[in-house]
């Protein structure tokens, strides 16, 4: 009886980079002092995750930490994330500490995906935040979709304003989103067992979109 899992966060940052889907560079280490000396490398300002099969949303259990501004900072974040984390998921493996570069701020939206029975392969885009969460502002398509038919469902969401700017913040790079679901809608194409994905957030800026995180489930037999 096959059985739905978390893909690890390596394997999914692996799969964005395969399929050319922009992401902020990053380091999965095991210990806090790793994390350290990960964070020297990449340059601050960093964030901090916990890497566990078992954890699907990492900030539920205070598993992500933003901000981090030097070494001390990230070994005593780390430390206590995974205090944290331990006491809140007390049966998840942890298998590590994801240290990402921070993105700068942007617009942030989701993009996900569902293989149905029914209709196969949809893609979802919407807003993040509570658009999607409260307002359900969100829009679909059955793949497979071309770059231009994505555009149509960036643009068919009721708070698409925001992407388009507004005051003093330039419009967003719409085409750089819509490369981003249809490289989405063919990782489930190459992928039989891709159950289903969410990157979210993916940040977006009038130069590009960056996704800061992604989960992939996958059907395992």
């Amino acid at each position: 009886m096959s059985r739905l899992v978390k893909l690890p966060d390596d394997e999914a940052f692996k799969l964005l980079e395969k399929y050319s889907i922009p992401h902020p560079p990053h380091a999965i280490v095991k210990s806090p002092e790793e994390a350290g000396l990960a964070a020297e490398k990449l340059g601050f300002p960093v964030v901090i995750k916990v890497v566990s099969p078992d954890i699907s949303h990492k900030s539920d259990v205070g598993g992500v930490v933003l901000g981090l501004n030097n070494t001390y900072e990230v070994v005593k974040a780390a430390r206590e994330m995974l205090e944290r984390v331990e006491t809140r998921a007390p049966t998840a493996r942890i298998t590590g500490i994801m240290v990402q570069k921070m993105a700068r701020p942007g617009v942030e939206v989701i993009i996900g995906g569902l293989r149905d029975p029914i209709f196969n392969i949809t893609l979802m885009f919407g807003l993040g935040g509570v658009f999607t969460e409260i307002l359900h502002d969100v829009s679909f398509r059955v793949w497979p979709i071309t770059e231009r038919e994505a555009l149509e469902m960036i643009t068919e969401i009721q708070s698409n304003q925001l992407l388009r700017g507004y005051r003093t913040t330039p419009p967003v790079d719409v085409k750089s989103l819509a490369r981003i679901i249809v490289r989405l809608g063919e990782i489930f194409e190459d992928h039989l067992a891709l159950h289903s994905a969410d990157l979210n957030p993916v940040i977006a800026y009038s130069d590009g979109a960056l996704v800061v995180d992604a989960r992939f489930i996958v059907k395992e037999d």
